[in-house]
């Protein structure tokens, strides 16, 4: 029996040599992908297990890198590169393309049936993707209603799904306000789900570091935040037609 594979990938963005982690479900015919961002600490062993997860559901999964291959337990130093990166679109959009181009490349990608799904630093990214026109599937983010230039939203192509923590002080109830306006503004498919109690990376187990004030993992919640996402890939982007033929009609309103 045939299982799911794993392998380093590098690349360069940024100005750096990114180190991807890419997940292939078993199998060898094409697939659709996900393209998974994650918090501003950069990639660790959590996006990896969730990129492992969504190809043992049948997806091709990149798990991409912020910082060369470093992750930044210093809260400082994170922000010293976070806070600079997410007021500049044009290089969250680099980053972006250069990891969606590796992806793409995957033998096993269906070039044509792609999401993407991120966290914090990583969920902008990937909006700033859907910003530029890019031809996705299905935009999910966590932690990341973070709005961008004027006007550009309408360029995205497919559902935006969202998910915030109601206690979350980073991503205010006032910058989730702004972000929310901005998408219906431009006439996206969008959802917001507020996850009560929840601080900032609800999701994220606990870590052995410092962290910024405000982050607290959410055990349940963050339960409930990767069934959310599972779901927007099984609505939009499904592994085969049975697949979305089922989810077709569980979607169907009763009557």
């Amino acid at each position: 029996m045939t299982t799911m594979t794993t392998r380093t990938v590098a690349y360069p963005a940024d100005g750096l040599t990114m180190v991807g982690h890419l997940a292939l479900p078993a199998g060898t015919d094409r697939r659709p992908a996900v393209l998974l961002g994650p918090e501003g600490m950069g990639l660790s062993d959590v996006e990896r297990r969730r990129a492992d997860a969504l190809a043992e559901l049948g997806y091709v999964a990149l798990a991409f890198d912020l910082h060369g291959g470093r992750y930044l337990s210093d809260p400082e130093e994170m922000l010293a590169r976070c806070v600079p990166l997410l007021s500049d679109p044009d290089r969250m959009r680099g980053i972006g393309h250069a990891a969606l181009d590796v992806l793409r490349a995957e033998p096993r990608t269906d070039p044509d049936r792609i999401a993407a799904v991120g966290y914090g630093t990583g969920g902008a990214i990937g909006l700033e993707l859907g910003r530029d026109g890019v031809n996705l599937r299905a935009i999910g983010t966590v932690n990341a209603t973070i709005t961008g230039r004027p006007g550009e939203a309408a360029r995205i192509r497919c559902p935006v799904w969202a998910g915030v923590g109601s206690e979350d002080p980073i991503m205010s109830p006032a910058q989730r306000n702004a972000f929310t306006a901005e998408m219906q503004a431009a006439g996206v498919d969008w959802r917001l789900t507020v996850y009560g109690g929840a601080l900032h990376a609800f999701h994220h187990p606990p870590v052995d570091h410092p962290t910024v004030p405000g982050v607290g993992h959410h055990p349940q919640h963050a339960r409930r935040a990767w069934r959310d996402v599972v779901d927007l890939l099984a609505e939009c982007l499904p592994v085969t037609e049975d697949q979305s033929e089922v989810q077709g009609r569980l979607l169907t309103e009763p009557r």
